[in-house]
């Protein structure tokens, strides 16, 4: 009889170990401005999902609508902006660069990726370039932030 109390008492014990199991970080919040007609723009916010952001999208009539776009300077615009935390995320900025932003919290306004290099987040290629994410403040001052 106390063996099979005791066979009972297993399953009952594995659920309660299984209940608390720490939960799983929230994703990141983030808010993106694209247009509704590039396709790289669309790539970009699912390469965030998958690095366990959560974007909220808005889309624009151009990018130059969106609100943070005054705040990049015009040689360091791409093709979406994003905010989050106080930073502007200008263009095909990778994931990782942004936790790093969110991790070293730098005194500038914010990051990004001038153009469109080939390879980066959202423009995947056979022949990827090498390209610099670019840190800016309020003052228009630029200096690589990352090198990719």
């Amino acid at each position: 009889m106390v063996l099979l109390a005791a066979l009972f008492a297993v399953p009952a014990y594995a659920a309660v170990q299984r209940s608390t199991k720490p939960a799983a970080p929230a994703a990141q919040p983030i808010t993106v401005y694209r247009t509704a007609t590039c396709g790289c723009c669309g790539k970009w916010v699912e390469h965030l999902k998958q690095a366990g952001f959560d974007p909220t999208v808005h889309v624009v009539p151009n990018t130059d609508a969106a609100p943070p776009a005054k705040s990049v300077p015009a040689a360091l615009r791409s093709c979406h902006t994003a905010t989050l935390e106080g930073y502007t995320v200008e263009g095909h900025v990778p994931a990782d660069v942004v936790r790093k932003l969110l991790k070293e919290r730098p005194k500038v306004a914010g990051i990004a990726v001038p153009g469109m290099p080939a390879g980066s987040p959202g423009m995947e290629s056979p022949n990827p370039v090498a390209y610099d994410v670019v840190a800016f403040d309020t003052a228009g001052r630029t200096s690589v932030f990352a090198r990719k």
